[in-house]
């Protein structure tokens, strides 16, 4: 035991001299110093694996099995210089968590001893069970054979002596049990279709990247606080809990100061994300207490999402080394914010123009528009599958509520840039005069100024808005994989640049002038996206109103939001596009059903555990005290004196009473609602019955028992309280 202590302690000295050490160093001197990146690459692969590696990457090129080899050899060699032992293909399945089987460099050798061996077929491909993972019925229990495949565009990393690659995730069929196989194949949709458009504004760009920024929201919890809540061990949210006599109303958590042991936290994340080669550019409090938020810089989209989900695993690792757990639900506190995902999300030209920032030129602003516009009808036309997309149960919590978009999608455009759309709208053609449109063309393009990022305000109540030269997709929930919802978004885009691209087509082929046609074209979608474009306040019940009449659909409950995904227009998109196959869109519809009935039954089981338990003997126990007070003040005085002492009492012993006899009937509805809901085969059915039946039961029990905790005595409540839970630094 003393052993395992000195070992234990000797790693914590190492770490504070490693800190201390880096710490008075300049970020650049350490930055990527754990990333295999194309450095790396030049100094370790011979010239033919560096090219081959450049061309995979640049151009999509597939690398030959024998320069595999090589490649491997010389990833193997950087990654035990510095000190990993192991290896692993990292992947993503649909579970929003990441997955890695570590593999040993060493092999045995003819004389008993090992070496060091990485050979290119271990690189390229392994093969995972891919029965044990979420698989919406594409494999069998006996059908368990999968493959990942190493992904070149992102590169190698080290985390805790472990070399990562990341990799997609296959089924023996090819069909795709994960999320960035999807997400790169919407990737090289809208690479073809945007790349093609620009050929109408210039002839030099050959490649367009989806770029993107994710700012990342999550709250710390004492490490000691948390492992005393049931609840937020096994379902990452407290189940029940009176609000806090003080949240965020004071709003002085926002921006404040950063707490001192948040603080330790953050540098020692952000020292372990600097290695890793992550450009970290923001933290700071967030709007509820002990929330928090990082934003690194802007990256391409794939690499991106692969930097999101290393932060969050390393975030893990680094708070438990400072007594602290880190929480990614979107609403672990009810009546306080929740956290997401702001996804800033753009495209840019391999000549390096942002297809989605206006210019000083009609002819920039052309361009810009020209993908404006398609954008925003890419979300008109998808606007509930893109808020299904996003639809989970812990998200549900949030939408709606506490500065989290609404649950009913919409996109902001701002005031100038409205303008301009409106006065496109408003555009008539003289067929005596066919100049007219051309003429009121450069005058409207015209109106456009050059537009920096804060010409165009923002408005915090909009799932989807346009912040200068980006749009913000405010709906993704925290704990997600930002692909799920991005590979839609994407396809979505995808499918109307190649509508805009084939119309100018159509009406240049028809005799008109190219900056006639793509006018036209651009007011062809303004019109035809009216709809889905609001500038006022998402959460007022008046745009909620309006929505319904412009027959925009929103969440009113997640398993019914998941049926999008089998309608023809959602399956049309994933299958014109190349994203997902039929069978493949379907298997992710089972898989949501699947993971919402999962979390909600572990939820119904630990409520119930909570409340049988917890709650009601600790209930239980304060009324007996109450008794055996009234009972001594009987004897100690008079019939009189004793009706009027124990008034207050007697009432509260009744309430207690009835609020136990209602926790005991709650309880058997649910377990029963539970077990009826199990009945249902089919998931979907059964998801909604969850929802419907199991779901207003927990509603019932968290308000019973939030009222208990505000009658028992404080030392006797067995859960730490919100107050301790906001405020415990």
């Amino acid at each position: 035991m003393s052993s395992f202590r000195n070992r234990a302690l000797d790693e914590f000295a190492n770490h504070r001299a490693e800190r201390f050490f880096i710490e008075n160093r300049p970020v650049s001197e350490y930055f990527g110093q754990n990333v295999f990146d194309v450095e790396k690459m030049r100094r370790y692969l011979s010239a033919e694996a560096f090219d081959a590696v450049k061309r995979a990457i640049e151009n999509g090129e597939k690398i030959d099995r024998a320069v595999a080899n090589q490649i491997a050899s010389g990833m193997k060699s950087w990654a035990i210089e510095r000190g990993a032992t192991h290896y692993t293909h990292w992947f993503h399945p649909l579970t929003d968590a990441t997955a890695e089987k570590h593999e040993a460099f060493v092999d045995p050798s003819i004389n008993g001893a090992v070496f060091e061996n990485f050979r290119g077929e271990a690189l390229v491909q392994q093969e995972p069970d891919a029965s044990s993972f979420p698989n919406g019925g594409l494999r069998n229990t006996f059908e368990a054979r999968g493959y990942t495949a190493w992904d070149p565009t992102s590169p190698a990393f080290i985390i805790d002596q472990t070399l990562c690659i990341p990799t997609v995730f296959v089924a023996y069929t090819g069909e795709s049990l994960d999320h960035k196989t999807p997400h790169l194949k919407s990737l090289q949709s809208l690479d073809k279709a945007a790349t093609e458009l620009c050929s109408l504004f210039e002839n030099d760009v050959k490649r367009v990247n989806v770029m993107l920024g994710i700012e990342q929201e999550y709250f710390v919890v004492d490490e000691a606080l948390y492992r005393a809540r049931p609840d937020l061990m096994l379902c990452s949210r407290t189940l029940l809990g009176h609000t806090s006599a003080k949240d965020q109303q004071l709003e002085d958590h926002y921006f404040g100061a950063i707490p001192q042991r948040v603080m330790c936290f953050m540098k020692d994340f952000e020292t372990e994300a600097y290695k890793l080669g992550v450009v970290l550019k923001t933290r700071h409090n967030e709007v509820a207490p002990n929330q928090f938020e990082f934003a690194p810089y802007y990256a391409e989209a794939n690499l991106s999402v692969d930097h999101n989900l290393m932060m969050m695993i390393l975030m893990r690792k680094i708070a438990k080394r400072h007594k602290l757990k880190v929480i990614f639900h979107e609403k672990p506190f009810a009546g306080v914010n929740g956290s997401g995902k702001h996804c800033n999300w753009s495209m840019v030209t391999d000549t390096g123009i942002n297809l989605l920032s206006p210019g000083s030129t009609p002819r920039t602003n052309l361009r810009f528009l020209s993908f404006f516009v398609s954008v925003i009808k890419a979300v008109y036309d998808h606007h509930e599958l893109l808020m299904s997309s996003v639809a989970s149960l812990s998200n549900s919590f949030r939408l709606g509520g506490n500065e989290a978009p609404p649950a009913v999608m919409s996109v902001f455009v701002g005031r100038l840039l409205s303008s301009v759309l409106d006065s496109i709208e408003n555009m008539s053609v003289d067929e005596d005069n066919p100049d007219q449109l051309c003429n009121e063309k450069l005058n409207i393009v015209n109106k456009i100024p050059e537009i920096l990022p804060d010409n165009t305000d923002r408005n915090r109540t909009s799932p989807f808005a346009f912040t200068g030269n980006r749009f913000e997709f405010r709906a993704v929930g925290s704990s997600m994989n930002v692909a799920s919802a991005l590979f839609i978004l994407n396809a979505a885009v995808s499918e109307q640049i190649t509508a805009f691209k084939k119309r100018c087509d159509e009406i240049i082929n028809g005799g008109a002038a190219k900056d006639d046609a793509i006018v036209e074209v651009i007011r062809e979608f303004v019109i035809a996206s009216k709809k889905i474009r609001f500038e006022g306040n998402g959460y007022s019940r008046e745009w909620q109103e309006e929505a319904r009449k412009r027959g925009l659909k929103g969440i009113t409950d997640v398993p019914r939001a998941f049926k999008v995904f089998m309608e023809p227009s959602a399956i049309a998109l994933m299958t014109d596009s190349g994203v997902l196959s039929k069978r493949e869109t379907e298997a992710r519809y089972e898989v949501m059903n699947e993971l919402f009935i999962k979390k909600l039954q572990i939820e119904a089981r630990v409520l119930g555990d909570l409340t049988i338990n917890h709650i009601i003997p600790t209930a239980i126990k304060f009324q007996n005290s109450l008794i055996e007070n009234v009972l001594g003040i009987k004897e100690l005085f008079g019939a009189e004196e004793y009706k009027i002492m124990t008034e207050r009492q007697l009432s509260t012993i009744k309430k207690i009473s009835g609020y136990i006899q209602q926790l005991r009937e709650d309880f058997h509805a649910l377990t029963g609602a539970r077990k009826s809901a199990n009945q249902i085969e089919d998931n979907a059915e059964k998801a909604i019955s969850y929802s419907d039946t199991v779901l207003p039961y927990m509603f019932k029990i968290r308000s019973v028992t939030d009222k208990l905790e505000m009658l028992v005595d404080d030392e006797l409540w067995p859960l730490p309280k919100y107050r301790e839970l906001l405020f415990w630094r």
